[in-house]
């Protein structure tokens, strides 16, 4: 099937996408997700993102930077095909996420969930005089602070979301003694979020102050979102990967729950795929990582974000559970034109279907890190498409950046004096 038709049937299984060049790989997703001739323009130039774009989104702009945004093709969740753009500097992870969903198309590609997407608003007060008697006046007037809060975004409530409920409790502290700890969560729809819940804790605060004769000191959202998660599951044919593979990912992972220092690196990999689609989206990467890393630590130990096991088959079982405080409306992700079209080919209806479609990615990149760590190692194919970074450090240009790339891995010497010495004799 030619490229053409796989665009018009909308499947995100293409052979040989990695061998395209970058303009048929472009033409490929314009035709996929519809984009404009405007759009497609965009994803051409150098700096999609203009300086007086820039300007308006943060302080002090002298410029702008980029990183490459590639596709990451094959997967299917929940009976649906993605194409998924990453950004993301480090080569041989859109490679492994396209790959990892490749493999797990055969049982029918990812099974994802998620929960409504509600944030947590803080509000610290100190100096309160009788903090556990302040608790008590604070629950019993739950409809006033929640009124409180939805007079602050009445189009979020017209929208369905907007405070649902709050919480207090008394924190003993060895620094500054008791304080009471207060939440409002709130469903935020398709935002993110930061700004609406901010919002609401700044309006409470004053009216918290009066009803305890405390003083409120921090009124922040948490990125510790537990209330706003996403799930997805895939399952890994014994009879694609191999026997030995599902016992490799399984002894990986074993690893991983029993060592912190494997764990965080297990973790690591699955934010490299997470921070890829985060930043191709124009969310806060910071925040998901912030919370994903929290989320690993909720249960007193540091744990991994995936889970795998062996059915009686024989077959891998992939699972993953991590916040997703990520949205389609609002801030970068109106501002940014790049992210508007990374949407646009996501073909999103929802926050929390991107949620989901994040987790997946999450879930694909760890397996494919687990299955390369577990069998030939991870730097084979990682140092392999890494060449080609070093060759161009070495000052390889044009085609010569292949061809260096090439001579250094069948030397199996990859680093920046094989590269300057096989770039000197081409030229010669």
């Amino acid at each position: 099937m030619s490229p053409i038709d796989l665009a018009q049937s909308r499947r995100s299984d293409i052979s040989g996408f990695h061998k395209l060049s970058p303009s048929e790989r472009l033409d490929y997703v314009r035709r996929f997700a519809g984009l404009t001739d405007e759009e497609t323009e965009q994803l051409k130039k150098e700096c999609a993102l203009g300086i007086d774009i820039a300007d308006r989104m943060i302080e002090n702009v002298v410029g702008t930077t980029q990183l490459p945004m590639g596709i990451a093709t094959n997967f299917l969740i929940n009976g649906k095909d993605y194409l998924v753009p990453m950004t993301i500097e480090e080569p041989s992870v859109v490679a492994a996420a396209s790959y990892a969903a490749k493999l797990a198309r055969g049982a029918g590609g990812f099974t994802a969930s998620s929960t409504d997407p509600v944030m947590i608003g803080q509000i610290q007060l100190v100096n309160v005089p009788e903090p556990e008697d302040a608790v008590k006046k604070i629950l019993a007037k739950r409809h006033h602070l929640l009124k409180v809060a939805n007079d602050q975004d009445p189009i979020l409530v017209k929208y369905g979301g907007g405070a649902r409920e709050i919480k207090a409790e008394v924190l003993d502290s060895d620094i500054i003694g008791k304080m009471i700890a207060f939440q409002i969560h709130v469903d935020c729809r398709d935002a993110m979020g930061a700004n609406a819940v901010n919002s609401m804790a700044e309006a409470l605060a004053p009216v918290l102050e009066d009803m305890t004769g405390g003083k409120a000191r921090l009124r922040i959202i948490s990125n510790l979102a537990i209330y706003r998660t996403a799930k997805s599951e895939a399952v890994w044919k014994k009879d694609a990967i191999g026997e030995d593979t599902v016992q490799g990912v399984i002894d990986a992972y074993a690893f991983a729950v029993a060592d912190n220092f494997r764990c965080a690196t297990h973790n690591k990999g699955v934010m490299n795929g997470v921070d890829a689609v985060v930043l191709a989206t124009g969310n806060d990467f910071r925040a998901v990582e912030a919370g994903a890393h929290s989320f690993a630590a909720r249960n007193g130990g540091y744990e991994p974000l995936t889970k795998y096991w062996k059915d009686d088959e024989g077959n891998l079982h992939g699972s993953i559970e991590m916040p997703v405080p990520v949205g389609i409306v609002g801030g970068a992700t109106r501002s940014h034109p790049i992210a508007q079209i990374s949407k646009k080919i996501l073909r999103l209806h929802s926050a929390r279907e991107l949620g989901e479609v994040i987790a997946s990615v999450g879930l694909a990149q760890n397996f494919a890190a687990l299955r390369a760590l577990s069998t030939e190692g991870i730097q084979r194919g990682h140092m392999e498409l890494h060449a080609r970074n070093v060759a161009i450090a070495a000052g390889a240009e044009g085609d010569l950046i292949d061809m260096v790339a090439s001579k250094m891995v069948e030397a199996k010497k990859i680093n920046g004096d094989s590269a300057k010495q096989i770039l000197d004799e081409l030229r010669t």
